[in-house]
């Protein structure tokens, strides 16, 4: 399979390290000297086609290599096709297969394209990812230099009824919110009308007893559940189509109302919450109040916790990454509100924040860990859940 192309690094890798990507979006790189390789976008890796690809870019990565590997990087999931591929290579090579976690390549992509050194606050924020404690993550505040990375913060945590299923079903997640809220006696009354009295039973049962409910902390599970208590989304035809729906809601009605302000300062938002459920059943101009009050809470209690965090830890500079910053509603008011405050705000440029973009990442914090001293932390910093 041919490559990408080649792109320069403002600064040079301390290893030479072969990164197989994520499960969604997939695509691999390789990093040596000030420069990094890319393969092709090889899409989600739950068609076997697309594996084959991936194994293709990947032999054509390691022919295009200037010597010899020092490490191949992976997701932490152990089940991923491109884990296995990870752990292969390595084997063959010789050379270590280095599991780094979702959410610290998402902001170490930022780190390896933009050449940054010290300490940076990240906002992690995405569909999925698998945490350090075997949760699925996606809603987090992290501490990142290098290969050394903390989890400070991050959002409640939701249960998904039915696992995968609740990300494809927005109706779940209205459901879950409910139920977190302590109002699960809601749950049949108000989504049977839209999904049958069968199915909101069953799901309000699943809950109360915690059954095939798996948490995550998922900032996309989120939008999900705000769109499905709004009545904006019932079931997914695509990708991120709630979140989507949600924010074109939000900003019709921002538009109307731009003096709006949902003060927030905290990654608790049982308040906000409590409020958008009291909206769901008032029509679409309280869809769009519901919509526009998530967004504005969730990005001022973001600011909040960030400039906390990067006062506290001595940094200026704020990375955002995950697939929830192409919602331009929600990025452009984190980053404005940031930079008020002083803090330089930066995100991928030349790839995407979200999961096509995480193999730089991987291969960055790989890089890191088996090369040179001078990229080692200058502040020791636990690694921890």
């Amino acid at each position: 399979m041919p490559l990408l192309g080649t792109r320069p690094l403002p600064r040079s890798a301390p290893a030479r390290v072969l990164a197989c990507g994520a499960w969604l979006k997939n695509t691999a790189c390789l990093i040596e000297r000030d420069e990094v390789h890319w393969s092709p976008l090889h899409d989600d890796l739950a068609d076997p086609a697309h594996c084959a690809m991936l194994d293709a870019s990947v032999a054509a990565l390691l022919a295009r290599a200037g010597g010899p590997l020092q490490a191949v990087a992976h997701d932490l999931h152990p089940d991923f096709h491109s884990t296995h591929v990870a752990q292969r290579v390595a084997a063959e090579h010789g050379v270590p297969a280095i599991g780094v976690q979702h959410h610290h390549a998402h902001i170490a992509v930022v780190q390896a394209e933009q050449g940054l050194q010290g300490p940076v606050i990240g906002l992690a924020l995405d569909g999925v990812g698998l945490g350090l404690d075997g949760t699925a993550w996606g809603g987090e505040l992290l501490l990142v230099e290098g290969a050394r990375w903390q989890r400070l913060d991050h959002l409640p945590a939701l249960h998904l009824p039915g696992g995968d299923v609740a990300a494809r079903e927005p109706w779940r997640m209205a459901a879950s919110v409910l139920q977190w809220l302590g109002r699960a006696d809601e749950i049949t009354p108000r989504l049977a009308p839209a999904v049958g009295v069968q199915a909101a039973r069953t799901v309000q049962a699943m809950l109360a007893r915690k059954l095939n409910s798996p948490l995550s902390t998922g900032a996309g599970r989120w939008f999900d559940a705000v769109a499905g208590l709004l009545g904006l989304s019932v079931r997914q035809a695509f990708e991120a189509e709630a979140a989507i729906t949600l924010e074109n809601a939000a900003t019709a009605w921002l538009d109307a109302h731009p003096g709006f302000d949902a003060p927030c300062d905290s990654l608790d938002l049982r308040a906000p919450m409590t409020q958008i459920a009291a909206l769901a059943s008032h029509g679409a101009e309280a869809q769009g109040r519901g919509a526009a009050l998530f967004h504005l809470a969730l990005a001022n209690g973001l600011v909040t916790v960030a400039a906390q965090a990067a006062r506290r830890h001595g940094t200026d500079t704020v990375v955002l990454g995950g697939g929830c910053f192409l919602n331009k509603l929600l990025t452009t008011r984190i980053t404005q509100a940031l930079q008020q405050q002083g803090l330089r705000v930066l995100q991928p440029v030349t790839v995407s924040c979200g999961d096509a973009g995480l193999a730089l990442g991987q291969a960055w914090v790989a890089a890191c860990t088996v090369g040179d001293v001078a990229f080692r932390p200058t502040h020791p910093m636990p690694l921890e859940p």
